[in-house]
Parts: C-alpha cells; structure tokens; sequence
C-alpha cells in the first residue's frame, strides 16, 4: 500500500518520525522530511532513495508557508514531532508547559491546515497523528505534556468524525514508552520500554490497518486503555506519584 506513494513527515529528524522514514523508504514510498535541524534531516536524506527535505518550524506559520510541500503533492502525512519535560504541578514551568503546547497540539494544527482540507477536497489521503499513552487521561509528573497529547487525540478524533465515510484515512497511534533522548529525561522505571525501531514497526502496522484509534505496546498500553473507566481514586492509586 505504500509503494509508490509520498509521505510527508514532521518531525523526522529524531527517534520515532527517522525510524518511520526509514520504514517507508523500505516500503516502497517516497518520503518528505520536515523538522527545525536541517542537519540532521539531511544526513537521514543522504540514505534513503528519494527523499526530499522541507526544514520548518511547525509552530511558526511563516516557516510552513515558506517551507511545507504542496498538499497535491502528498498522498499522506505523519506528524510526529514533540517535546517532553518531566514536570509536577508544585515545579510548574510556564515556559516548558507552553512549548509542549507549542510543539504537540499547535504545531499540529499549523501543517494539517495546509493539508486536511486538500484532502478533504480531492477525497483521498491518509492522516497519521502520533500521540501517547500519556494522552489517554492525566498523569502524575505530566504537567503540560498529558495534555497536549489528550488534545491531539482529540484532534485527530475530530477529523475522523468530519471524514469519516470520505476517501481519507485518519489514525492516532499511541506508544508508550521510547527510548529517545526524551524518555532519556526520566528517572522512573518504564515498562516496555522500546527502540525507535520497534515503535516503528508497530506505526508501520497500524498505519496498514484501517483502526481510527490504536495503541502499543500490549499489555503495557492496555491499562490506559482501560484506566480511562477507572474511578480516580483506583487510578491515582495504582499510578502512584
């Protein structure tokens, strides 16, 4: 399904969005890299057949104008880029909590604005939003970033309800736990933790199906699945601070 096809991914220069070019590469497609380092995008382009580079800051609508690749010539996007800090409401951090924001839920308002209604308009797509277990309701330590990955969901929920039955395919895929120099951040144990590689793999999977909503890994990601109907006294309980 992905042969012959052109991704765009934002946030391709690290962890999970390099790993899924790589995947695609290998599939078949052809991918288009954003991300803010342009250094990092290019050595990535250096080996993958094809590919092509579109530097941008996704929370700055000048640098997308500027920048992002017409939606005519993209047959899906993926956006992946995020930003994490550790934080307790007692440490609140306007700042850190507003990048988060910034990065997670705005940034991917900024670019699928230049791409849903295109797609919308010539019926055919496929929208991939990577957003977290940690989105599935909030978690201690996660000041900022629970949050904004509930609100991406949410987001990506909201465009499948206004396409559903169209051409356009529109999917959330949650990890848990990556080892990337974000969970890198974490003085906490992190059960299932995976490789950029493995999380690939299971996006790759995903993203061959046709589920609106799925999350990995199992049977880690089954308990926010299901702590989602949790009183929350039993959820507090069991998450510990």
């Amino acid at each position: 399904m992905f042969n012959g096809k052109t991704y765009w991914i934002v946030g391709a220069s690290e962890g999970l969005g390099r790993e899924l070019a790589r995947a695609l590469t290998k599939a078949g497609a052809r991918v288009i890299l954003s991300a803010r380092s342009e250094d990092r995008l290019r050595d990535l382009a250096d080996e993958l057949t094809g590919a092509e580079i579109a530097s941008l800051d996704a929370t700055d609508m000048d640098s997308i104008a500027a920048n992002a690749p017409d939606a005519a010539d993209i047959d899906g996007i993926i956006y992946c880029a995020g930003v994490y800090d550790p934080m307790r409401a007692q440490d609140w951090d306007a700042d850190k909590v507003a990048l988060m924001f910034d990065v997670n839920l705005r940034g991917a308002v900024n670019v699928l604005g230049r791409v849903v209604p295109a797609f919308a308009k010539r019926d055919s797509g496929h929208i991939v939003l990577i957003g977290s277990l940690a989105g599935y309701r909030g978690l201690p330590g996660s000041i900022g970033y629970s949050a904004s990955k509930s609100g991406l969901i949410a987001l990506g929920e909201s465009i499948y309800a206004d396409l559903r039955g169209s051409g356009v395919k529109v999917q959330v895929a949650s990890p848990g736990f990556i080892k990337t120099r974000l969970t890198d951040k974490n003085d906490f144990d992190m059960p299932q933790i995976m490789t950029p590689e493995d999380a690939a793999d299971h996006v790759m999977r995903i993203m061959r199906g046709g589920a609106l909503h799925a999350s990995f890994p199992r049977p880690f990601s089954w308990f926010f699945k299901w702590g989602r109907f949790l009183p929350a006294g039993i959820f507090y309980r069991l998450t510990g601070k």
